[in-house]
């Protein structure tokens, strides 16, 4: 083999070895990437053991994603992403705070709703049979409501109580809560008498099969609402992704499990 021949050889080898090395960085990168890749959601309170299913089924289907989820108020959440909080997706327990978010032109694109929440009074040792009258027995000092101001869930409750002429002669009687969580935590703990709840409280992990519970019938509170809105992010895609995750048809079982009416039906 001549001189020529050897160097044409030895530059072969080489370019092999280059090409090789960067076919093994670049899938080196692409796994790294798919194991760092994920979302930021901020979500009302009420839907903190749903979510928590929902995230487990989403990264069984899509292995090596993250989800971090950030519960609290809607209105608490809103406020959050307005001063800047890095979230890539919101969801929230009405329809009207994604609106709000969309006007401040933290958005991507249109809200829309992914499921009904319904409301429930709940005690865990009075009978609640009666159902919103029971806030007028003697026995009740301490009724515990979700602040209206940032927890829509609230609202409904306030609003069922008007539309039912007893909001103004139990007023008094009226614990206020940051959420619907700690309205629930105020009945629980022995802080309140009685507390208006999701209905996804009373069913969920930490409260099922503890207390009594009575279901608001849509005549006194209608179905709730709740819409979502992808932010302006890192992980528009993504988010979108998840987003569809929770209102496609395999999102239903997990919906009714936690006491929730599914946007669609099959």
């Amino acid at each position: 083999m001549n001189k020529l021949t050897q160097l044409k050889f030895v530059l072969s080898i080489f370019l092999i070895f280059l090409v090789v090395v960067s076919c093994k960085e670049k899938q080196s990168g692409s796994q790294k990437s798919n194991e760092t890749s994920g979302i930021s959601i901020a979500a009302a309170a009420n839907l903190r053991d749903v979510l928590e299913e929902f995230k487990e089924a989403y990264i069984q289907e899509n292995y090596g994603r993250k989800v971090e989820i950030s519960f609290a108020s809607s209105g608490l959440l809103v406020q959050q992403i307005i001063n800047g909080a890095p979230f890539d997706l919101f969801l929230s327990a009405d329809s009207s705070f994604p609106e709000k978010l969309k006007s401040n032109n933290k958005t991507f694109g249109n809200s829309s709703v992914y499921t009904y929440g319904r409301i429930a009074l709940w005690s865990s040792n009075l009978d609640v049979s009666e159902g919103l009258k029971l806030v007028l027995n003697p026995k009740v000092k301490k009724i515990a409501v979700a602040n209206p101001q940032f927890a829509p869930y609230g609202k409904n409750a306030v609003e069922a109580l008007k539309k039912s002429g007893l909001y103004a002669a139990i007023e008094h009687k009226i614990v206020w809560a940051e959420n619907i969580n700690q309205a629930a935590q105020f009945a629980s703990s022995g802080n309140a008498d009685i507390a208006f709840v999701a209905l996804s409280n009373v069913v969920g992990k930490e409260m099922k099969g503890k207390g009594k519970f009575y279901e608001l019938s849509e005549q006194e509170s209608s179905p709730i609402p709740q819409s979502g809105i992808i932010l302006k992010g890192k992980t528009t895609t993504e988010a979108q992704l998840f987003f569809d995750f929770i209102k496609s048809e395999k999102s239903i079982k997990i919906w009714k499990k936690y006491g929730y009416k599914p946007v669609i039906e099959f």
